[in-house]
């Protein structure tokens, strides 16, 4: 099979041509979540031809994945996401390499994920994990991509360290628990994670071509059609870019898990202490399950579950031994 078969449409675009497409095998990327997001950055990139492709994804495929996550089908619930990802991208592109990492990430594995890849995209829906990735690829100078989707808006930015503002800059601290809305809890129109994805593996391109890239913050709702493109000033005392203080990758802020013995259960603490709402968390979580709290816990249940939290933001999740499991539901529900 000649290269420019498969690749043809793309080799006649100006911005790219043989030259382009011959650096683009060259190239490698990381994906990290292989969610709504992900799936759509990683079907993007695995068919623009990038030569490796590394997808890191800790969870399994549950039926609700299904509406927007559009590489899996109901034969794929219950697998592995990273897993599955690859067998049906290995089908689409068998020129590539593609590796997958069914592993969470955290400050002990993230310069390891990231190490020797040309971008680092965001598909996570986890703030402390994309305050690991920033810590990582400034310190390493690793481009990233910064990408979120929630209810009918999105938002990106190209991350470009000693060049661009980093994610600190935008975002100083990590947000409270409890304060950022989730999917689970206010949902997510299809189409948006579509959009921002997309934006996110063409900027790639343009980051791995070497071409001009965007360098402001964009913000789109796909249902009132309002895109925005806002300038991030680069801050001199920022704690990452500005003084290269790792304090994400370095573990000095980070949550802790720890398995509650003979319960079945594990208590997460969140990076940061925080005063929860009961009554604003009480009523997002009441679409979803039972929800009954008094003053000191919030007592959360959906089959096989249960989730105990507390008001400065720690939680006991019981129903599994599973730190993995623990912190899925605890990033879904209450939000980290």
């Amino acid at each position: 099979m000649l290269v420019n078969d498969r690749y043809s449409r793309q080799i006649l675009l100006k911005n790219i041509r043989k030259k382009g497409q011959e650096k683009l095998k060259k190239s490698s990327a990381a994906v990290i979540g292989c969610g709504a997001l992900g799936t759509t950055i990683a079907n993007n990139l695995v068919r623009a031809g990038i030569g490796y492709i590394r997808l890191v994804d800790r969870d399994i495929v549950e039926l609700n994945n299904l509406q927007r996550q559009n590489l899996f089908d109901e034969d794929d619930v219950g697998a592995s996401k990273a897993g599955v990802i690859v067998e049906k991208l290995r089908k689409i592109n068998s020129e590539i390499k593609i590796e997958p990492i069914a592993d969470d990430v955290y400050y002990k594995n993230v310069e390891n994920i990231i190490k020797n890849m040309d971008v680092i995209l965001d598909g996570t829906d986890n703030m402390l994990v994309r305050f690991l990735i920033n810590d990582a690829c400034v310190k390493h100078n690793i481009p990233w991509i910064y990408g979120g989707a929630i209810e009918t808006y999105g938002i990106t930015m190209n991350i470009i360290p000693h060049k661009t503002s980093c994610f600190r800059c935008l975002i100083h601290d990590i947000p409270e628990a409890g304060s950022l809305p989730t999917c689970e809890t206010v949902g997510v129109l299809n189409s948006i994670p579509s959009i921002i994805g997309s934006i996110q593996s063409t900027e790639a391109l343009k980051i791995l071509l070497r071409k001009d890239i965007n360098k402001g913050l964009l913000t789109y709702d796909v249902w009132s059609h309002n895109f925005n493109d806002i300038k991030i000033k680069k801050r001199n005392d920022c704690k990452c870019c500005g003084h290269h203080n790792f304090e994400f990758l370095n573990a000095k802020k980070r949550e802790t898990m720890i398995s509650l013995c003979g319960k079945g259960a594990i208590q997460i603490t969140p990076v940061n202490y925080v005063k929860i709402s009961f009554d604003d968390l009480g009523k997002k979580l009441q679409k979803i399950g039972e929800v009954n709290y008094h003053k000191l816990v919030l007592r959360f249940n959906i089959p096989g579950y249960e989730l105990n939290i507390f008001r400065n933001g720690r939680a006991i999740i019981i129903g599994t031994n599973d730190k993995k499991i623990a912190k899925s539901l605890y990033t879904k529900y209450v939000g980290l």
